[in-house]
């Protein structure tokens, strides 16, 4: 026994010296040389999550190229429509090149981009100069400031409709109110002059300024006008009843335990969607989650969009007025319900909503205002800087 023993431990011992590790088991070729992890191109590719940047609004069969495709073209002319509103509000229409890299946001161009690159892609429309001092600026051409003296022309002559919108715009919004600083942020919408703010003081029978507690400048209207509030719902309901009928549509909820007929089901909800709550009227005292409340809100959206120029909003105008017209954050939602009336395009998080009745099917608007034929001489140019790319490239 004790001889066993003995010839035991020093079996063990002896492996010592030859394996530190007596658990491990020892191999003959090294491995280290071989490749361990799995090389890219045989990895599975893993699908991105879903997100709200990112999933669109719209899939098929609901989707609208052609107006899908004005969200692409906006963002195409970002630069240029940015541009020109922040250069026309300095003087004599020129920025010094070097703060021009610094101001991505306010000229559209994408953070860490040049600012060069983008003013290469617009030759006619933009140019940089030396001045005296040694410095390079940037300023129009004189195409651009012959279209900016046309632009300004068109607003002097609209000025009068301006003014109905703003006042129109006073007449929805709870307590006849609007910060001035909200209608100056969204100018360009509704086709409102930079320096409205000052001619605000030529209507003292329609506008009055305030100066909040906060500091803030506040619009009010002056005085109502009956006349103007009436709504571009109502007034085609004038004219085509059955249309304005069929646009919206605000189901029964538990409808189906009813166990109607698919004709009542129909008439119940026709019923239930007529008649709409007018913009105009005071819709935001209603409780948020009734169903007048929700009508007030469709028909508020649907008089808001009808007084755009181009009959259609980004989800950063309505959240501009969320106090004013007392909209909620189920706005999104509301709207995707209304389908007959309005069109959502873009990203869940990034969308606009259309007035699809101001569209005809290849995207051009039926009644196209004044001022947009600058917007459309600006696409001309856009098409005409492509083809000098082109031949440049050649």
């Amino acid at each position: 026994m004790a001889w066993r023993f003995s010839s035991f431990v020093s079996t063990v011992e002896s492996s010592k010296t030859l394996n530190p590790n007596p658990f491990s088991s020892t191999a003959p070729f090294s491995t280290s040389f071989l490749v361990t992890k799995t090389p890219k191109k045989f990895k599975k590719k893993r699908k991105p999550k879903p997100s709200p940047r990112t999933s669109p609004v719209q899939t098929q069969p609901n989707l609208i190229p052609s107006l899908e495709r004005i969200l692409h073209r906006d963002a195409l002319l970002r630069f240029v429509t940015r541009s020109k509103q922040f250069l026309s509000a300095q003087p004599e229409h020129v920025l010094r090149l070097d703060d021009a890299g610094k101001l991505h946001r306010e000229l559209g161009f994408p953070r860490g981009r040049k600012v060069s690159r983008f003013l290469q892609r617009h030759p006619l429309l933009f140019q940089t100069y030396r001045h005296t001092d040694g410095k390079s600026w940037l300023g129009f051409t004189d195409l651009m400031e012959d279209l900016l003296a046309e632009e300004h022309s068109l607003m002097d002559a609209m000025e009068l409709n301006r003014v109905e919108k703003v006042r129109k715009l006073l007449m929805m919004s709870a307590r006849n109110r609007i910060p001035l600083s909200k209608i100056h942020h969204c100018r360009t919408l509704f086709g409102i002059p930079d320096d409205f703010r000052d001619r605000v003081a030529k209507y003292p029978d329609f506008f009055k300024v305030v100066v909040d507690s906060d500091g803030k400048r506040v619009l009010e209207l002056v005085k109502w006008d009956p006349l103007l509030a009436v709504s571009a719902l109502e007034r085609e309901f004038v004219v085509d009843e059955d249309s304005a009928k069929r646009r919206f549509r605000f189901p029964v909820k538990y409808g189906k335990d009813l166990e109607l007929e698919l004709d009542d089901n129909r008439k119940l909800d026709l019923l239930n969607s007529l008649p709409l709550v007018s913009p105009y009227s005071d819709g935001h005292r209603f409780d948020l989650w009734t169903l007048e409340a929700e009508k007030y809100r469709v028909g508020l959206i649907h008089e808001f969009l009808s007084l755009t120029l181009e009959k259609r909003a980004s989800i950063h105008h309505l959240v501009e007025f969320k106090e004013e017209f007392s909209l909620t954050k189920h706005t999104y939602q509301m709207l995707r319900k209304q389908p007959r009336a309005f069109y959502l395009a873009g990203t869940e998080m990034n969308w606009a909503v259309f007035l699809k009745d101001a569209y005809d099917e290849n995207g051009a608007l039926i009644d196209k205002d004044p001022q947009l034929w600058i917007a459309q001489q600006m696409k001309i140019i856009k098409i005409c800087e492509f083809g000098l790319g082109v031949i440049q490239k050649l």
